[in-house]
């Protein structure tokens, strides 16, 4: 049964309903949710990277005004807490276990980043706070500081030895030196990914408060059934005695799916006071403790037949891990990368190698693709300087190299099956739709203008899953309205509109009677919550099925109700056999509560998905410098995705531009920088070059689905699509600009001083 001509069903371009109360005013954000008379909290962090704890006197703090708390490691643990964060590990190439250092809820005996938290001060108010925070006496011996990506140096935990947290490899080494070997031509190059900081319109932040002796936690993040986890384990409290909710979330980004300290030392001081306590991250805190991203570079070589078909490649990186393993950085790092690394082209052999190293810094959370976007960087920048080195035409040696659409499904040399693609049929649609015939033309009339233009390729696919398993639940109020509860959480990207458009597809029901619930562990049982674009995939699978089961659960009562042996549902009710007699879902609800039926009037289904989706897409770029002062602008972008089926396809178009914008940010201005002693430099924004939108071009963006059949949608992930293209597609822009002056390599960020420089300037 499908209402796909509806207005308000899924394939139409609905606007988002959550934006009427965002824009004027009315979205709940953590802020406008915290308890009346929550006490305040403030965290006295360290100010040096890497230093011996010798004093911690918090006699004068604890004495202070309107003071309530002042938690440290020891206090903390007194009070019944375990002071160790979680964090997963991944196994290294010779079959041990990475490194597994202890990070600390609150530092004890040595803090290793600047920011890292030493006690907590709860106060009747945030000056209050603060103003105790300067009388706490800190005193340390400094020890010295790791800056370097690199193996060896001054030590920053004892159990990781030349401060490596991991040696991880992946794929056939010795049939890829074997093909490397007997290869035509061989092509190799250095590349950089430069650290970047997520900087969510709202920073971190969490209350905590003890209702009916259950500790409730209401923080922002991208779901609660982690985080519920983490709290019943750290705390010692039984998981059916914590509550965890979230409200409507300004941006995550995967930054805010990590457990942070705050979140364990806020409950902590709820339970031990037996009041509520709030903390909100301000922006400078935000930028020195958020997890941050990238940070890496990687050696890439491309092995090549005399016909310029790809046989082999091999990559090795090595990637920034901060000062501590941080939930599943060590994955996001390593394994994440692999799954899509020479995803769309076919090739017979491959090996992939990454080492982690510790340094002081934060932890790094590979956000904006969760790895995804490190490795088709890598690989569309290699393949741009094949492309350059072998002097071959950079589209056809694409085109060339791409896994035929008849040779679907694929199974690559990383091990992931692709289920369906049609990479040439989205290749010459971008070539169309961004005029590539035209650059020519175009690059004269820049150089007339005395700039220098440049066009930028890639071709990128995802790996799209995270946690196969989802939930969705209908729920009748007695209000008229229905709930449906999912196991996702939004943090802007427009679920409330996408869930409800599914909804009211499949079943009839009114689009403005249904109500999106999301993020509480209490009202939904289970979910995989928000991260690695699987929202849509795996939410939406499981709104399907819990729809199918709506309808099923009230048929014999609907035919009851009507008199009728069978009935059908068709075009959004029951339609008796035989009969114009029609029920709705509304009114069977209506009529099973008159009949004290309220088993009917809740109902549950849970899917698992057989596989990952692949999104896939191309990006052309279009760069002018001005060679004078190093000022590099976008001046032309096109995008072709095939996100399979799109339930909204404005809504997936605005998914793609904010994507590109951060990802040309990232690739034009932004860049985190550290000073020798690991002191933050860019820890405003004043001095963090976040994109703006004087800066950006309009955004060209098409659709070429071919529909996945590894979900009975036919849908693919769209979430991260568009940082995912962004990066390698302006760099090799910047690169083909700057090919003319004689550079040869360069790095993100093209900030006009890297650029002048690259182009000479002294």
């Amino acid at each position: 049964m499908t209402l796909a001509n509806s207005k308000f069903g899924t394939a139409q371009p609905v606007k988002r309903r959550e934006d009427t109360r965002f824009l004027t005013g009315h979205g709940r954000y953590l802020d406008d949710t915290v308890p009346s008379g929550a006490l305040f909290a403030f965290v006295f962090r360290s100010s040096v990277a890497h230093a011996e704890i010798t004093e911690l006197d918090i006699t004068e703090a604890e004495a202070a005004d309107g003071v309530h708390l002042v938690l440290t490691a020891d206090s903390f643990e007194a009070a019944g807490g375990t002071n160790k964060m979680g964090a997963s590990i991944i196994s290294n190439r010779d079959g041990t276990q990475g490194a597994a250092p202890v990070r600390p809820v609150l530092a004890t005996g040595r803090v290793r980043f600047v920011g890292e938290p030493i006690a907590m001060i709860v106060a009747d108010t945030l000056e209050q706070a603060k103003d105790a925070a300067e009388l706490i006496g800190f005193d340390y011996d400094d020890l010295p500081v790791h800056m370097d990506v690199s193996e060896g140096g001054p030590a920053i935990h004892p159990e990781a030895p030349d401060n490596v947290a991991y040696d991880w490899g992946i794929g056939d080494a010795e049939k890829t030196d074997a093909a490397f070997k007997a290869a035509a031509f061989t092509t190799k190059v250095e590349i950089g990914d430069n650290r970047i900081i997520a900087n969510s319109m709202e920073p971190r932040g969490c209350w905590a408060a003890i209702e009916d002796d259950r500790l409730r936690m209401e923080y922002s993040g991208q779901g609660v059934w982690g985080l519920k986890g983490s709290l019943s384990s750290t705390l010692g409290i039984d998981k059916t005695d914590v509550h965890v909710t979230t409200p409507d979330v300004g941006g995550g980004f995967g930054m805010k799916a990590f457990d942070y300290p705050e979140y364990f030392m806020v409950a902590q001081a709820a339970r031990t006071l037996g009041r509520p306590v709030r903390w909100q991250a301000d922006r400078t805190e935000s930028m020195l403790t958020d997890n941050a991203g990238r940070d890496l570079v990687s050696t890439a070589e491309l092995a090549f037949d005399k016909n310029h078909k790809i046989t082999a490649y091999r990559v090795n990186a090595v990637s920034n891990m901060g000062a501590y393993n941080s939930t599943f950085a060590q994955f996001i790092q390593s394994d994440l990368a692999s799954k899509v690394l020479m995803g769309g082209y076919d090739v017979q052999a491959a090996y992939f190698s990454n080492q982690g190293i510790y340094t002081n810094t934060t932890q790094v959370d590979a956000y904006r693709g969760a790895g995804r976007p490190e490795a088709i960087y890598v690989l569309e920048r290699a393949l741009d300087y094949a492309a350059r080195e072998l002097g071959v035409d950079a589209m056809e040696l694409r085109r060339k190299n791409f896994i035929p659409a008849d040779k679907f499904p694929y199974t690559s040399v990383t091990g992931e099956l692709y289920d369906v693609g049609d990479f040439h049929k989205v290749l010459n649609r971008t070539e169309v739709e961004a005029d590539m015939a035209g650059f020519t033309a175009r690059k004269a009339t820049s150089a007339k203008a005395g700039k220098l233009r440049g066009l930028g390729v890639c071709y990128y696919i995802e790996s799209i899953l995270g946690s196969p398993d989802e939930t969705a639940h209908v729920e009748f109020a007695d209000t008229g309205r229905v709930n449906l509860y999912v196991g996702t959480q939004s943090n802007g990207q427009g679920h409330e509109t996408v869930y409800a458009q599914m909804l009211h597809e499949y079943t009839g029901i009114d689009i403005d009677l249904i109500d999106v619930i999301q993020g509480d562990s209490d009202r939904i049982a289970t979910g995989g919550g928000t991260g690695g674009s699987r929202s849509v995939t795996t939410q939406g699978t499981a709104n399907k099925a819990v729809a199918e089961k709506t309808i099923e659960t009230f048929r014999h009562f609907v035919a009851e109700q009507l008199g009728a042996h069978e009935v059908a549902f068709e075009d959004g009710a029951f339609r008796a056999e035989s009969s114009n007699t029609v029920m709705t879902l509304i009114e069977a609800a209506d009529a099973a509560r008159n009949e004290g039926r309220d088993d009917l009037l809740n109902v549950t289904a849970s899917t698992t998905l057989p596989g990952r989706s692949y999104p896939n897409g191309c990006h052309v770029a279009e760069v002018e410098i001005d060679p004078d002062t190093g000022v590099t602008e976008v001046v032309k972008y096109t995008v072709v995705d095939d996100f399979g089926v799109l339930m909204n396809p404005m809504m997936a178009e605005g998914q793609v531009h904010g994507g590109v914008v951060q990802g040309i940010g990232q690739a034009i201005s932004e860049h985190v920088i550290y000073d020798e002693d690991g002191q933050l430099l860019t820890a405003t924004f004043m001095d963090y070059g976040m994109p703006r939108a004087a800066d950006m071009p309009m955004i060209d963006f098409h659709s070429e689905p071919v529909p996945s059949t590894a979900n009975v949608l036919g849908m693919k992930g769209c979430g991260e699509a568009g940082t995912v293209g962004a990066l390698a597609a302006v760099a090799n822009a910047a690169l083909d600009a700057m090919w003319e002056r004689g550079v040869r390599h360069a790095d993100m960020p093209f900030t006009p001083q890297r650029v002048w420089q690259m182009l000479g300037g002294t």
